[in-house]
Protein backbone atom coordinates (compact mmCIF):
# COMPACT_ATOMS: atom_id res chain seq x y z
CA UNK A 1 0.00 0.00 0.00
CA UNK A 2 2.86 2.37 0.75
CA UNK A 3 4.34 1.65 -2.66
CA UNK A 4 1.03 2.59 -4.34
CA UNK A 5 0.82 5.84 -2.36
CA UNK A 6 4.42 6.72 -3.23
CA UNK A 7 3.78 5.94 -6.90
CA UNK A 8 0.63 8.10 -6.93
CA UNK A 9 2.52 10.95 -5.26
CA UNK A 10 5.46 10.71 -7.64
CA UNK A 11 3.12 10.79 -10.63
CA UNK A 12 1.32 13.91 -9.38
CA UNK A 13 4.47 15.96 -8.75
CA UNK A 14 5.20 16.67 -12.43
CA UNK A 15 1.60 17.80 -12.89
CA UNK A 16 1.98 20.40 -10.14
CA UNK A 17 4.85 22.00 -12.04
CA UNK A 18 2.59 22.54 -15.06
CA UNK A 19 -0.17 24.34 -13.19
CA UNK A 20 -0.48 28.05 -14.03
CA UNK A 21 1.17 30.34 -11.52
CA UNK A 22 -1.14 32.47 -9.43
CA UNK A 23 -1.16 36.16 -10.29
CA UNK A 24 0.88 38.25 -7.86
CA UNK A 25 -1.38 39.93 -5.31
CA UNK A 26 -1.98 43.63 -5.84
CA UNK A 27 0.16 45.91 -3.73
CA UNK A 28 -1.87 47.62 -1.07
CA UNK A 29 -1.21 51.33 -1.40
CA UNK A 30 -2.26 53.85 1.22
CA UNK A 31 -5.40 55.85 0.62
CA UNK A 32 -5.59 59.59 1.19
CA UNK A 33 -6.44 61.11 4.56
CA UNK A 34 -7.34 64.75 3.90
CA UNK A 35 -7.53 65.45 7.66
CA UNK A 36 -3.76 64.89 7.83
CA UNK A 37 -1.58 67.97 7.15
CA UNK A 38 -0.09 68.20 3.64
CA UNK A 39 3.57 67.72 4.62
CA UNK A 40 2.82 64.81 6.97
CA UNK A 41 0.67 63.04 4.40
CA UNK A 42 3.20 63.57 1.60
CA UNK A 43 5.95 62.10 3.81
CA UNK A 44 3.79 59.11 4.78
CA UNK A 45 2.77 58.35 1.20
CA UNK A 46 6.29 58.60 -0.23
CA UNK A 47 7.73 56.37 2.52
CA UNK A 48 5.63 53.38 1.37
CA UNK A 49 7.53 50.32 0.22
CA UNK A 50 7.22 49.44 -3.48
CA UNK A 51 6.62 53.07 -4.49
CA UNK A 52 8.64 54.32 -7.46
CA UNK A 53 9.23 58.02 -8.13
CA UNK A 54 8.86 59.13 -11.75
CA UNK A 55 11.66 61.11 -13.36
CA UNK A 56 11.20 64.76 -12.49
CA UNK A 57 11.09 67.16 -15.44
CA UNK A 58 12.90 70.43 -14.72
CA UNK A 59 10.47 73.23 -13.95
CA UNK A 60 7.48 70.92 -13.48
CA UNK A 61 5.87 71.71 -10.09
CA UNK A 62 4.70 68.16 -9.40
CA UNK A 63 6.21 64.97 -8.06
CA UNK A 64 4.72 61.71 -9.33
CA UNK A 65 4.98 58.33 -7.61
CA UNK A 66 3.51 54.97 -8.62
CA UNK A 67 3.34 51.55 -7.06
CA UNK A 68 5.53 48.95 -8.77
CA UNK A 69 2.44 47.25 -10.18
CA UNK A 70 1.23 50.55 -11.68
CA UNK A 71 -2.21 50.32 -10.11
CA UNK A 72 -1.88 53.35 -7.83
CA UNK A 73 -0.25 56.71 -8.54
CA UNK A 74 0.14 59.87 -6.52
CA UNK A 75 0.71 63.45 -7.63
CA UNK A 76 2.13 65.73 -4.96
CA UNK A 77 2.27 69.40 -5.82
CA UNK A 78 5.28 71.59 -5.26
CA UNK A 79 5.51 75.34 -4.91
CA UNK A 80 4.19 77.06 -8.04
CA UNK A 81 1.71 74.32 -8.99
CA UNK A 82 -1.98 75.17 -9.44
CA UNK A 83 -3.85 74.41 -6.24
CA UNK A 84 -0.65 73.94 -4.21
CA UNK A 85 -0.58 72.39 -1.74
CA UNK A 86 -2.52 69.37 -2.99
CA UNK A 87 -2.15 65.61 -3.20
CA UNK A 88 -3.99 63.52 -5.75
CA UNK A 89 -4.27 59.78 -6.15
CA UNK A 90 -5.31 57.65 -9.11
CA UNK A 91 -6.25 53.98 -8.81
CA UNK A 92 -6.68 51.64 -11.75
CA UNK A 93 -9.07 48.77 -11.23
CA UNK A 94 -11.29 46.81 -13.57
CA UNK A 95 -10.32 48.91 -16.59
CA UNK A 96 -11.31 52.15 -14.85
CA UNK A 97 -9.15 54.91 -13.35
CA UNK A 98 -10.51 56.74 -10.32
CA UNK A 99 -9.03 60.08 -9.25
CA UNK A 100 -9.34 61.42 -5.70
CA UNK A 101 -7.46 64.13 -3.90
CA UNK A 102 -6.90 66.47 -1.01
CA UNK A 103 -7.23 70.16 -1.94
CA UNK A 104 -5.25 71.94 0.76
CA UNK A 105 -4.78 75.11 -1.30
CA UNK A 106 -6.68 77.19 -3.87
CA UNK A 107 -9.91 75.44 -4.96
CA UNK A 108 -9.71 76.87 -8.50
CA UNK A 109 -6.16 75.62 -8.92
CA UNK A 110 -7.21 72.22 -7.59
CA UNK A 111 -9.92 72.02 -10.27
CA UNK A 112 -7.25 72.75 -12.90
CA UNK A 113 -5.12 69.97 -11.47
CA UNK A 114 -8.05 67.54 -11.49
CA UNK A 115 -8.81 68.41 -15.13
CA UNK A 116 -5.14 67.87 -16.02
CA UNK A 117 -5.05 64.42 -14.40
CA UNK A 118 -8.38 63.42 -15.94
CA UNK A 119 -7.03 64.40 -19.37
CA UNK A 120 -4.14 61.97 -18.88
CA UNK A 121 -6.61 59.06 -18.55
CA UNK A 122 -7.52 59.31 -22.22
CA UNK A 123 -4.09 60.24 -23.58
CA UNK A 124 -2.70 57.86 -26.16
CA UNK A 125 0.62 57.87 -27.98
CA UNK A 126 0.34 58.47 -31.74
Amino acid sequence: MRREAALALSMSLPLCGCAPKAEAPALIALGLDCAMPFEAQAAKLTAQPHLVPAAHAPGEPYAFYSTEDGRTSYLITQKGAPGHPAIMMQRAQGGQVTTTGCPYGDPGGYKQLLAYLDSLKTWTRR
